[in-house]
């Protein structure tokens, strides 16, 4: 079990950086400068098996579908649009139509989004294991990319489609990102601030409240609920993958009469107020305390 967040605390301050950086690490994705006035967005995550997904029994096109969907949903938390990917497998214990059935998944859930893998790297194992990762590169118009650290007070908080029991209903696999939604809200300046929800509801909004340097109040209530989901299941659960924004204030009921009505439903669970990344509920008792928030590692 290694400390997931201590760890990046000590090591993101640390990293070099040159002027080509516009965003770098911290948030969903890195923005790098490139000419035409758009921004080059890059991330990478990884599928680890029987971390991520059921080695022995989900199948290997499935593995590689979410894989390839986790980083489209960074993408999506930015307002971007994705390009290209880049795959890499190191594998003991499968046979080749394993691995081949794992990388088409990949790149047949690419194909769907116009985004082709273009290269990548295949290794071995020393011992039993599954280990994905994939690179994505996109682009967003310089000014419209939307970041963790731009929630102000007197925002209000939103979601978009529903949260928990992601396990048991298999949407850890099935779910789609929101890529015309985030791009729909960063088009339109109605997103100050923006993440994905991967982790657990409770742990991503306070890693949003505390880039922006704001409290937030969440009301557990008001989150939408998967069918089978407990409210505790919908606050820490993870593995949803739905947006969770920062609208500014005042542009609410814009926002629900252009909402368009073949995108995701769209729920109001809060609002941001002043404070330095607590979360309270409209009791103003807090929500992390004495309970789980997510999922580390």
């Amino acid at each position: 079990m290694i400390d997931e967040l201590q760890i990046l605390r000590e090591l993101l301050p640390g990293l070099p950086q040159n002027d080509s950086v516009v965003l770098g690490p911290g948030d969903d994705c890195a923005a790098l400068e490139i000419p035409g006035g758009r921004l080059l967005l890059a991330a990478v995550d990884q599928v680890i098996g029987d971390v991520h997904f059921f080695a022995d029994s989900t199948p290997p096109a499935a593995a590689g579908a979410k894989l390839m969907k986790r980083n489209l949903s960074d993408i999506a938390a930015m307002g971007g649009e994705p390009r290209w990917a880049l795959l890499s497998l190191a594998v003991k214990g499968r046979p080749a139509a394993w691995i081949g059935e794992f990388c088409r998944g990949a790149a047949e859930a690419g194909q769907r989004y116009g985004v082709p893998v273009v290269g990548g790297d295949l290794a071995g194992l020393r011992e039993q294991g599954i280990v994905g990762s994939l690179s994505i590169l996109g682009e967003v118009p310089r000014g419209e990319i939307v970041r963790r650290s731009g929630a102000r007070p007197g925002d209000t908080l939103w979601v978009t489609g529903c949260f928990g029991n992601s396990l048991a209903s298999g949407t850890h696999l099935s779910f789609e990102p929101r890529l015309a939604e985030g791009r729909f809200l960063a088009a339109n300046g109605y997103a100050d601030a923006m993440l994905d929800v991967s982790d657990g509801l409770l742990l991503d909004a306070g890693r949003l409240a505390a880039a922006s340097g704001v409290g937030l109040e969440l009301d557990p209530d008001l989150v939408p609920r998967r069918e089978g989901a407990t409210l505790e299941g919908a606050l820490s659960d993870g593995e949803d993958y739905e947006l969770l924004f920062a609208v500014p204030g005042g542009r609410e009921a814009k926002l629900v009469e252009h909402w368009p009505v073949t995108l995701a439903p769209i729920v109001r669970i809060g609002r941001v107020v002043a404070g330095s990344g607590e979360i309270s509920d409209p009791a103003g008792e807090t929500l992390t305390k004495g309970r789980k928030t997510g999922y580390e590692h």
